[in-house]
């Protein structure tokens, strides 16, 4: 696959700085479907799946369905306060500790974006409770002084989304990348740079797919919508997954930055097909390319549903440091070796793969 590492952080780069949270994914959309102009449609459902075909599709072929979800952890206005200031709900989960001081982004009313923060009490005014608690309560802030001036003049509403105010960068010298939503902006770059590589092929044993599904944050909400649109015969998912060589012991790191993407084994929502992993890693290891293995205590993906659809799934995670925070970390390399791998395994899914799964 001949991708250069600019052609990978431009496409990172729009994908992360998009602002779209849980149920709000149209910018991630818009991204995709400027990529995949001249050799793929994007049709959109009413859950804001992308759905994506390439121009070879035959229709004649079992279909592999590529995945990665579009959405990221944000929040949504809750109520409009009359000092100005809002309450709000958050949109999938953030680490704990992360939104105090946060800059973020605020949708108004009329479409535009509005920054704000995330207003914590300063220490001088804690009670004696949240002394002893650690903390103290939260309000969004864009810096009106009224309710009145914050829906009028601010143009605030019920309902409007927000999302971390970071802005994404590169270090060209170490392929270095910092933004926010990774998870899963990176397993979208790599599903859409692997999809242009394999819609350039008219020799492929299937039909490959993509959907740039929505609402995972929240619960998964939007891929089953695209497993019935496309009726896939097998998956391969693509996912931003929390690196854990920061903060897990050695012997156990089993996603580090730099050491290609992580195949889980399990996770609390999916024991992965056995034959259908060993499948992926063997193509992996012919390639050449890096593979990573974990067994997962926590966390859950788009695999957890599609694969109790009767659909073989497996899950590509690209280790990113520090998920869902403001600003996370990760690396080109892994980007890149997310893709070839799935190229490989499009190009080894035979119907006889197919029947021994």
């Amino acid at each position: 696959m001949n991708v250069t590492n600019d052609e990978i952080a431009a496409l990172l780069g729009a994908l992360s700085n998009a602002k779209a949270p849980s149920g709000f994914e149209e910018e991630t959309l818009a991204v995709a479907r400027e990529f995949c102009a001249g050799w793929a449609s994007l049709e959109e459902n009413t859950l804001r799946d992308g759905l994506i075909t390439p121009n070879n599709f035959t229709g004649e072929k079992p279909v592999l369905m590529l995945d990665a979800h579009g959405d990221e952890v944000g929040g949504m206005v809750k109520a409009v306060l009359s000092n100005g200031t809002m309450s709000f709900v958050e949109l999938g989960r953030f680490s704990p500790g992360t939104l105090a001081g946060q800059g973020v982004w605020v949708r108004a009313t009329d479409g535009s974006w509005v920054r704000g923060v995330i207003g914590v009490k300063p220490p001088h005014f804690w009670t004696e409770a949240e002394r002893a608690a650690g903390k103290a309560g939260m309000i969004l802030d864009v810096g009106a002084r009224s309710r009145e001036e914050a829906l009028e003049r601010f143009r605030m509403g019920m309902g409007e989304p927000f999302v971390p105010d970071t802005t994404f960068s590169y270090d060209v010298e170490t392929g270095v990348a910092f933004g926010k939503a990774f998870d899963c902006r990176a397993g979208v770059c790599a599903m859409l740079l692997a999809l242009r590589e394999l819609a350039g092929r008219d020799d492929l044993p299937v039909d490959v797919v993509a959907s740039v599904s929505s609402q995972e944050e929240v619960g998964e909400r939007g891929v089953a919508a695209a497993v019935r649109h496309f009726s896939p015969a097998a998956a391969y998912l693509f996912e931003g997954c929390p690196a854990d060589d920061t903060f897990t012991p050695a012997d156990e790191v089993g996603a580090a930055l730099g050491s290609g993407p992580m195949f889980r084994y399990y996770d609390c929502c999916m024991i992965t097909h056995p034959r259908y992993q060993r499948f992926v890693l063997g193509a992996a290891a012919e390639e050449g390319l890096p593979a990573q293995t974990s067994v997962r205590e926590g966390g859950g993906t788009n695999g957890g549903v599609i694969h109790q659809l009767d659909v073989p799934s497996v899950v590509a995670g690209i280790p990113c440091r520090y998920i869902h925070a403001g600003t996370s970390v990760c690396r080109l390399e892994d980007v890149r070796a997310a893709a070839q791998i799935a190229v490989a395994v499009a190009e080894r899914m035979t119907g006889e793969v197919l029947a021994s799964l």
